[in-house]
């Protein structure tokens, strides 16, 4: 029987998306390659611990968290966060963005200057502007002022971004009027904190980056993994953690977190047997997996 695989999660390069192995593989993702892995039979999920160290009892977790950690690795992976809130004390300077994820959905948010947007591609942004940097306390003060002054959130569920991707405006322009309206509306907020220096608007997009032009609309999402299960897919698009996959019903959407703490092995099918949520509206040497 092959050896299996631990996932630790999707990640966005220059490149595009590129799914990470434990041991520091890598698969690089593109438009049209197969995805197709098998959950190994008999296996349950474990945690995958928190800040680099294992679990340590390798506790069961569910198949459907997206975090696959057990309640004492998830409290110790948030005790030292910043988007847990937790840090006050983090010298680096940071941005806070505004990004849109479809009509009506745009979200304020902070992310350390130094990691530029990959915090955008990761949450599946389609379009972001920059609107300030400065220190950590004073980009928070602007999170919240924005949420109190404008209500804009700073979260958005991942199935609401799901919902519209498949129905983008097809212009740039008509993506980004709500980031830029609501750009020109907070910078001119009486309360903007002094040490935050405002940025200009700069309507990053990337529905082109995330293949979403002409995506056709997923038939439903993978609700979880389970042992035995396979997944078999031709890759169309992917956005934030989620793989868009062409597979024989439809497009499926694949939230790559839910692979996080499973064995997972090759196979030589190309089914999709796991448990798939429908959508009210259609839409020695190890082998690699990839």
């Amino acid at each position: 029987m092959a050896q299996a695989w631990k996932c630790s999660g999707l990640r966005w390069s220059a490149d595009g998306p590129v799914l990470v192995w434990d041991g520091g593989r890598r698969s690089a993702l593109t438009w049209g390659k197969r995805v197709v892995f098998g959950v190994a039979e008999g296996s349950v999920r474990t945690c995958v611990g928190a800040r680099g160290h294992a679990c340590p009892v390798s506790a069961v977790v569910p198949g459907r968290s997206t975090g696959a950690r057990c309640e004492k690795c998830a409290r110790l992976d948030r005790a030292h966060s910043v988007a847990a809130d937790t840090i006050a004390d983090d010298p680096r300077p940071y941005h806070v963005y505004l990004a849109w994820f479809g009509p009506g959905m745009v979200k304020v948010g902070i992310t350390a200057e130094e990691r530029g947007s990959a915090r955008l591609l990761e949450q599946g942004a389609v379009c972001f502007s920059w609107l300030g940097v400065g220190p950590l306390m004073a980009a928070r003060r602007t999170e919240e002022l924005l949420r109190a002054a404008l209500r804009v959130p700073d979260r958005i569920p991942y199935a609401e971004k799901r919902a519209v991707r498949a129905a983008l405006p097809e212009a740039a322009a008509d993506r980004a009027h709500e980031v830029a309206e609501l750009h020109e509306r907070a910078v001119a907020l009486p309360a903007w904190p002094e040490s935050l220096a405002r940025e200009p608007l700069r309507i990053v997009d990337h529905v082109g980056v995330f293949g979403l032009a002409g995506v056709p609309v997923a038939v439903g999402d993978v609700s979880e993994l389970v042992a035995g299960g396979t997944v078999g897919g031709e890759l169309v698009a992917a956005a934030g953690p989620d793989l868009h996959l062409a597979a024989g019903g439809g497009v499926v959407v694949l939230d790559t977190r839910l692979m996080t703490g499973w064995g997972l092995v090759p196979v030589a099918g190309d089914e999709l047997t796991v448990p798939v949520r429908q959508f009210r509206e259609a839409g020695g040497v190890q082998d690699g997996l990839f």
